[in-house]
């Protein structure tokens, strides 16, 4: 198939690229300079010339809680406007199979969990993320429109649990729990010191699955896309104590020094654990272990940590 995917210069989009699948497919990755998602205009023209078979829309403005609390606007509007302009564009352009890459950040705050898909709008969302999460909701409710109006229209979305892994970023001001953690435990090692801190008590529950699982994932569901539900949990169905993140990764890097928790910090949700039944069903689970995956995270920390990769 000739797949347009976009975001492919993130964290996802990388793991995507270099999967041994992708060598299957003709794979359209522009750059955020090649193809500016923010103008529809010039999506439009884009798809028209290229005509993709499928796309997979992967793009995003993405950051940990100190991210999106410092810029709300910007994580709502352009995650928004991306999303629209991608799914708009396409189906203009007759292109019928759209697989939309979500976030479970977008199921309530108070939400019983493990957390299925029909819980999507069902209540207050997380204020220290809620922008990102409109956007998103947004976007996979779009999806589901389009179905609705015309069932030729495959636009299903797949919602990930946390991600981290290769190409992920390690700047502390922009990154997600467990590359920001890497870097720091890794820093203090470097420096001699032994004594970190850790946001709030350590309690709060999350699931984090490796990058290239999720792209495992999208190459499994490529070729069963018809049957894949039009919503869909991917991650462990297993989550860890923040506490546990902080001692898996001092373990692989070596640190031994001792955690302190500083509970004047935000900690976001209590917990934030996927239903993974529709995932079962649909004969996929992930094959990387959280230590193996901390273990190839920090390789590629100590070989190009200090490299960014573009956002979209």
């Amino acid at each position: 198939m000739k797949i347009l995917l976009t975001g492919a210069r993130g964290m996802v989009g990388r793991n995507i690229l270099e999967h041994d699948s992708a060598l299957e497919h003709d794979i359209l990755a522009p750059s955020s300079t090649e193809l500016n998602l923010l103008d529809r205009h010039k999506v439009q023209v884009y798809l028209d010339e290229n005509k993709p078979d499928m796309i997979i829309h992967a793009a995003g403005i993405v950051g940990g809680i100190q991210a999106n609390i410092s810029e709300p606007v910007k994580f709502l509007v352009d995650n928004m406007q991306m999303g629209l302009n991608v799914l708009m564009a396409a189906k203009e352009a007759g292109v019928t199979k759209l697989m939309n890459l979500s976030s479970s950040c977008m199921y309530p705050r108070d939400a019983v969990n493990p957390l299925s898909e029909e819980l999507i709008l069902k209540g207050e969302l997380e204020p220290t993320n809620e922008g990102y999460a409109l956007a998103k909701v947004t976007s996979t409710r779009l999806c589901e429109y389009i179905h609705r109006e015309d069932a030729s229209y495959q636009y299903k979305t797949v919602i990930p649990c946390n991600l981290y892994g290769r190409f992920d970023k390690f700047d502390p001001k922009h990154s997600h729990m467990i590359p920001a953690v890497i870097k720091k435990i890794s820093d203090a090692k470097a420096n001699g010191v032994t004594q970190l801190d850790v946001w709030g008590d350590g309690l709060a529950r999350r699931e984090f699955m490796y990058a290239g699982d999720l792209a495992d994932f999208i190459f499994y569901a490529i070729p069963r896309f018809e049957a894949m539900p039009q919503n869909i949990n991917v991650g462990l169905g297993q989550d860890y104590t923040i506490n546990e993140y902080y001692q898996v990764i001092a373990k692989v890097v070596g640190f031994t020094g001792e955690f302190v928790h500083d509970l004047s910090k935000p900690v976001g949700m209590k917990q934030k654990l996927i239903n993974d039944e529709k995932l079962k069903q649909f004969g996929w689970s992930h094959s990387t272990t959280l230590s193996n995956g901390i273990r190839q995270s920090y390789d590629y920390f100590l070989k190009y940590g200090h490299e960014q990769a573009d956002i979209f």
